[in-house]
Formats: C-alpha cells, structure tokens, sequence
C-alpha cells in the first residue's frame, strides 16, 4: 500500500472525529428552560370579549353586534353589517413566548380603497405599564387564516388586547400559546361603556388595520369599552336602533349618522331618538357630530350645499331641544375634525389612519370640555 496515500485518509478521520465532537458539545440542552415550539389553541372560555353589552346568549354568533332577535326588526343591509365585529376586541392574560391566532371570515371581503387589513385582519397591543401598546397586525389571506403575531418574548406575564376584523364577520377564533405557558380570561372591569352610532367611518372605514379606528383608539386612550354601532351607509337614526341603544346603561352616546342622512331625514329623526333614548335614559348625556366637511367640496358647490344643508338642520333640531329644556344634549361642529391640511382621507370622505388617529384626540378633547370625562 502506497504510504502516501494513507495521509488523506487519516487525516479525513481525524476531521471527522473532530467534527463529531464539536457537534456533541454544542447541541442545545433539552429541559423546562427551553421554550417549546408546540402552540397549543385555545377558544372563547380563555379570553373576555369586549365592545359589546349584549350577552351571548341573545345572538347568534358572539361576535354579532345585534341580538338575533333583531334579524327581523331592523332593515336587511343593517343586519348584514352588524354581522361584521367592528369595535369588538378580545382580552387575555398569559406567560406565552409567542401568540398566534387562528380564525375565519364568513365573507372575505375586499374593498379597492381599504386595506385587507382593515377589513378582515387583527391587531394585537398589550398592557405596558397601563397603556396600550402595539405589537403586529394578523394579516389575511382568505377564509381561514393563521398568523403568529410575536414570538421570542420573555416568559412573563402579560394582558393582551386583540382587536377584531372591521369589514368582515368573524366565524371562529382563536388564540396560541407555548404549549408550556398558561392563558387566563380576565374580567372586564372597563365599567360603564360609550355608545356610538353611525355610519362607515363609525364603522372603521378606510383604517389600514382594526385597532385604527377611531372607537378602538379611544377605547385604548381612556380605558373604556367602546360601543361600536356604525352600519356602512345605513346609519341613520333608524328606531330600533334607537331603542337598543337606549338598553344600555352608557356613560354618554355619540351620534354620529348624518353622512347617511337627508337633511329632511334630520329634521323628523333627530329629537325622536332623543325621545326614545329619554325614556329609559333620563340623564345620560347624548352628543351630536356635524357631517364632516368633505374634500370634494372646495369645487364641488353642490355638495357644499347639500352638507351645509344637514348640518344646519341638526343645528336647528339642536336648538329646538335647548329650547324645550331638555339637558345634557351636546353638540360638535365638525370643523378642523381631522386637521386642516386636507390629508386626513383615502378618497375625499373616509378616514386614513391619520385621520382617525386626529378625529379620536378631537373627540376626547369635546368629551373633556362638556365635562364627560376627567382631564388626564
């Protein structure tokens, strides 16, 4: 044998040897340190639902903002949108390294001026310190989807707030957690909660993601659940609406429904909603908000025309109950709602994020001045 080529063979040993050895002592050591990569999902008993007063057993999915009961008593189109879970979020407590979450739309909406985001995704915050912080959007891609929203956390204890899809009706949800970690459901101790009732920007039209619309950044601000009864172009003042709104025991209601409305529709619908509300609500303040002022109308004279009509139909229905003597009525001129530099909309009329962030703290400033709530 030649000596020679013995050298390569052994010295491909030896290398191999070594490589082996390095191998060994660098594996990672399996033990209860290790987080698991195992996700375990768990259903509606591990997470509070909030943003809606109605019980569960009164609709048909808990993520319906109407009772089942109100199938047959409002119109077709507001059905169909109550379906959708605009303003509704879920909390959790939990030591989780990671969340994720798995859950299906009934529609897989998609709209050209809205992100998919916005319409059938979710947004996760958690609790830092007391205020709401973001961490990631669950992004769709169909019927049913999974995300897997954080991960590499330290094992610590946290409440998380879930925020849930705008335009689309929620199905089935869940949450992931390490299979090593624990979830826990909190109690909702938000206490009485703000009811709104509108239209689609109530409802969260055109925000890029659901915890950007304007009824979630003010329930994130003050700590208060928030009602979300906007019905994309069929907000308008309807009785039974009026009459399930005036169930609840609410720190204030804020309408906001003009943009659906005539200014004829104004004048004979504005005090009998007051009225209805009255009669279960004697002294829960109620504030009315102008149409906004759309883009368009710095050419279009028409439309000019037609929203100042409204707003001074409100304005005069507004009088009439200060006439009459009826308390805690308010009223909110919507002017500089979402700033004054034009740039607060996707198309003119809906709210981009900017304007939804810039229309919240406008709110929260009116609520502070009437007196409704304290000034932080």
């Amino acid at each position: 044998m030649n000596r020679d080529a013995m050298v390569p063979i052994k010295l491909s040993a030896y290398v191999y040897f070594f490589l082996f050895l390095f191998n060994w002592l660098n594996m990672p050591v399996v033990g209860e340190a290790q987080p698991s990569s195992t996700v375990i999902y768990y259903g509606a008993d591990f997470f509070t639902l909030e943003g809606t007063d109605i019980p569960d057993s009164l609709k048909e999915n808990p993520y319906d903002r109407l009772p089942l009961s109100y199938k047959e008593k409002v119109r077709e189109p507001v059905w169909e949108l109550s379906r959708a879970s605009a303003g509704l979020s879920i909390k959790f407590i939990s030591n989780s390294t990671s969340i994720s979450v798995k859950w299906t739309v009934r529609h897989n909406n998609t709209m050209n001026h809205m992100a998919e985001t916005g319409i059938k995704g979710l947004d996760l915050y958690f609790d830092n310190d007391g205020q709401w912080q973001y961490l990631n959007t669950a992004r769709p891609t169909g019927f049913n989807n999974e995300y897997q929203l954080i991960k590499n956390m330290p094992a610590e204890t946290r409440t998380y707030k879930l925020f849930l899809p705008l335009y689309d009706d929620i199905q089935h949800l869940e949450i992931g957690v390490d299979n090593t970690s624990t979830i826990e459901k909190p109690d909702n101790q938000n206490g009485q909660p703000i009811i709104f009732y509108g239209t689609s920007i109530t409802q969260g039209g055109c925000a890029s993601r659901p915890g950007m619309a304007h009824t979630n950044i003010i329930s994130r601000k003050l700590n208060i659940d928030c009602i979300n009864f906007g019905f994309s172009g069929n907000g308008r003042m309807e009785q039974p609406i009026n009459e399930l709104i005036a169930e609840s025991d609410p720190l204030f209601y804020v309408i906001e429904c003009l943009p659906n409305m005539t200014a004829d529709q104004v004048r004979d619908r504005t005090i009998p909603l007051v009225k209805t509300i009255r009669k279960k609500r004697p002294e829960t303040p109620i504030i009315f908000v102008e149409n906004f002022l759309y883009e368009p109308i710095a050419l279009d004279k028409k439309e000019e025309t037609n929203l100042h009509k409204k707003n001074a139909a409100l304005k005069a229905e507004y009088q009439k109950m200060l006439d009459a003597n009826l308390e805690h009525i308010f009223y909110i001129n919507s002017n500089g709602a979402i700033g004054d530099d034009h740039e607060g909309t996707v198309d003119g009329v809906h709210f981009t994020d900017l304007g939804f962030s810039r229309y919240a703290d406008f709110l929260i400033d009116k609520f502070v001045a009437f007196g409704l709530i304290p000034q932080n």
